[in-house]
């Protein structure tokens, strides 16, 4: 059977994780396009549902889910892709308890745009932060927008969201570094064997709670006439430069 509605009950469910109040009362995210769902499913995630339009007729990921066909223009209706790609599964947000660090990890302090903090998260597993703390007026990681900047970094990072003052806690044994224009130059800097970097929000930087409680700030050297860089641009500049002796062979 081909669900043809808009107004099929699973479909208004399914098209409501495009915004946060459907996703925090479902507890559910979307997954779109071929190489992305099967990459979820090498993740472990737990793909709940997936979803293909009717002339789908491509690999799907290796997992064992129910899977629904669906019209082009339901698809259209599901899909936060302008073109899509005729798949989209729905997958359950995992739920993880935040805990002190295991080694080095990222905190984002107020990173407001999607893409920005799905590109950090996309470098984040690259470089092997594998631990991203979020504080709550950061963007939603599983929000399409994130999800897609990330390709599949949002599987593989454990991300742990909490206020401002629980991440600090959790972070009160960990040297913190964070990314400011006041800093001493990246790539003069010896970074400690473990470390929590942290990276602003877009337009006012580092809150002055997290300042308060950082052991070191860091910046990167850049000519008079550019005043600063994209957060995910900085953010992936500094984590390599810190991560450098890790990839040492």
């Amino acid at each position: 059977m081909i669900l043809t509605s808009k107004n099929n009950p699973l479909i208004k469910e399914t098209a409501a994780l495009k915004e946060k109040k459907g996703r925090k009362e479902s507890g559910l995210f979307l997954v779109e396009g071929k190489k992305m769902a099967i990459e979820c499913a090498r993740s472990g995630l737990e793909i709940e549902r997936i979803f293909l339009s009717e002339n789908y007729a491509d690999e799907l990921p290796d997992c064992v889910a129910e899977t629904v066909r669906v019209s082009e223009d339901v698809m259209r209706f599901l899909s936060d892709e302008k073109t899509p790609q005729g798949i989209l599964c729905r997958v359950g947000i995992p739920g993880v308890t935040p805990c002190a660090p295991t080694g080095k990890c990222l905190f984002l302090d107020g990173v407001a745009d999607p893409g920005n903090l799905g590109t950090i998260l996309r470098t984040a597993n690259a470089a092997g932060y594998n631990e991203v703390y979020l504080t709550r007026d950061c963007a939603d990681p599983f929000s399409p927008k994130s999800v897609r900047a990330s390709m599949s970094g949002v599987f593989f990072t454990k991300i742990y969201r909490g206020e401002r003052a629980e991440i600090l806690g959790l972070l009160q044994d960990t040297p913190i570094v964070v990314a400011d224009m006041g800093g001493v130059n990246v790539f003069d800097f010896q970074p400690p064997k473990e470390f929590a970097l942290v990276i602003g929000n877009e337009a006012n930087g580092v809150s002055k709670a997290v300042r308060e409680q950082a052991t070191h700030t860091v910046k990167i050297p850049m000519q008079e006439t550019q005043e600063s860089l994209n957060a995910a641009v900085s953010a992936g500049i500094i984590m390599y430069v810190l991560q450098k002796d890790g990839f040492k062979e």
